[in-house]
């Protein structure tokens, strides 16, 4: 199997950290892994934003934070991911939420890892 490089995006991001955006599923109902490379946020808005960034483990129901209320200022971008790199398998999801809906996100993954 090859593997495959993407990219995900989300604009708007949710202000409710009971219902966060998904960014990226992997592989939806396939046991195979994806790999979060990079993960970046940029500010849209005209105030100061604060932002969280989840990994929901989908086989123990569980989200684990990557971020959790870091500052991004106006105009700026925090990379979240850059470097290291995070394992997902089957299902996992990467989520945000912010204080405000003026959050643009970037992830680039690289799928069908076996």
């Amino acid at each position: 199997m090859a593997n495959n490089f993407k990219n995900a995006f989300a604009t708007s991001v949710s202000t409710n950290s009971g219902s966060p955006t998904d960014v990226y599923t992997a592989n939806n109902g396939s046991a195979v892994n994806s790999i979060l490379i990079e993960l970046d946020i940029a500010n849209t808005g005209t105030s100061a934003v604060t932002v969280t960034v989840l990994v929901r483990d989908s086989s123990a129901s569980t989200a684990f934070h990557l971020v959790k209320n870091a500052p991004v200022p106006v105009g700026s971008a925090l990379k979240v991911v850059s470097g290291q790199k995070i394992v997902l398998n089957g299902d996992d999801k990467i989520q945000v939420y912010a204080s405000a809906a003026t959050v643009d996100v970037i992830a680039s993954i690289l799928e069908d890892v076996t």
